[in-house]
């Protein structure tokens, strides 16, 4: 199977239009995702040189190079460079004329933010140009889905990897990652700079360290965003392959300042296998697609409840929510979590109400997630 370094070195050569440099040291091919046969990427424009022509020209060299080195599907999405983007490439201020098909613009007149971070690239390492760190969002329509606990599990799939994985719990009226994954410590100040809480090898940032007594969350949305950039801001991440980001459910206006905050997540939409369930997650992927997040695929949770003494499964929230989701968002199902509960006792020293072991059968299930996502060059 093609690799993402290989994809990248048999680009090595296409030029941007205008400027003449090449897409690859510009780092203007991105999102680059490798599955047997199949890979799907980004590939970044000046306005004044993404005309139809020039469109339609790049992706034809594209689509030859990958093809014949063995992908069977390629597929080349294209979007307009930032100001910000423009800026780093060295390719300075140009006029971006009118607004094509697809291309975004805020009611300030200026580009929705496109590159790494919004700008807070000059506040964390995390999400400078050159940050290898893969950001993805777990999301979904509504609360109750389990959202979270496909969150703090696959986090630790990813660790038992070999992985260095990071979690923000971004949930914040609902924020629950310490409490699921057991902890009960908070985070330090070292060098003007928080330390965040590190638990099963997963380093934790949540609200929930900074509230009191599980006391409500009464802020406005700028008090939150306030908040979010913080934890980039004024946290000391050390160095990691991964980050999580659990999303709050729906699509208000916290989640959308995440996805203006962090454009180059990719996400995951969990729902249930119920039919009213999955309808309502499908707006949590339309609202990935609008904002130009790439979706990595479904988990559907409770998928199943597998009977203890004969093995039998029981549906009891019906079948098929998860695999009409993600038909409908042209995405893979990549998981069907069983309804189940870790087999772990307050006494023990790694307690944790909400972690199944490794060797049990839903961690295993988790291992085979993380072991996909890295297979399919999500996270390197």
């Amino acid at each position: 199977m093609i690799t993402r370094e290989q994809c990248l070195d048999l680009l090595h050569g296409l030029q941007e239009p205008l400027s003449g440099k090449d897409l690859v040291e510009l780092q203007w091919i991105r999102d680059i995702m490798v599955k047997p046969g199949q890979v799907a990427l980004t590939i970044i424009l000046a306005p004044d040189g993404a005309s139809d022509s020039i469109r339609d020209g790049l992706t034809a060299q594209i689509k030859s190079k990958l093809v014949s080195s063995g992908a069977t599907d390629v597929h080349v999405r294209i979007r307009i460079a930032s100001e910000q983007e423009m800026a780093a490439a060295g390719l300075g201020h140009r006029n971006a004329g009118p607004v094509s098909q697809g291309q975004s613009t805020q009611s300030s007149g200026q580009s929705a933010p496109q590159g790494h971070g919004a700008g807070l690239e000059q506040l964390s390492p995390l999400l400078s140009p050159s940050s290898k760190v893969a950001f993805i969002g777990v999301a979904s329509g509504k609360g109750g889905v389990g959202k979270s606990t496909v969150t703090v599990n696959l986090a630790v799939a990813l660790a038992r990897q070999g992985k260095k994985v990071g979690v923000i719990d971004a949930d914040i009226y609902g924020f629950s990652v310490p409490d699921m994954m057991g902890i009960e410590d908070r985070p330090i100040i070292q060098d003007e700079q928080v330390i965040p809480i590190e638990r099963f090898g997963v380093k934790v940032m949540s609200m929930g360290f900074f509230v009191e007594d599980n006391s409500p969350i009464v802020w406005r949305g700028p008090m939150l965003g306030k908040m979010l950039r913080n934890f980039f801001q004024e946290v000391n991440w050390g160095e990691l392959d991964v980050v999580l980001i659990d999303l709050p459910p729906g699509t208000g206006d916290i989640a959308l300042d995440i996805h203006q905050m962090i454009p180059q997540t990719k996400e995951i939409i969990v729902t249930t296998p119920h039919s009213t369930a999955a309808f309502v997650a499908a707006r949590a992927g339309a609202m990935a697609i609008t904002t130009k997040h790439e979706i990595i695929g479904v988990v559907e949770n409770m998928a199943y409840l597998e009977c203890g003494a004969c093995g039998d499964k029981q549906y009891v929230f019906g079948r098929g929510g998860g695999g009409k989701l993600a038909e409908s968002l042209h995405t893979s199902l990549l998981a069907q979590i069983p309804l189940g509960a870790p087999e772990n006792h307050p006494s023990e020293p790694d307690f944790s109400p909400s972690v199944y072991r490794e060797s049990h059968p839903i961690g295993q299930l988790y291992n085979e997630l993380a072991q996909r996502l890295i297979d399919n060059g999500v996270i390197s």
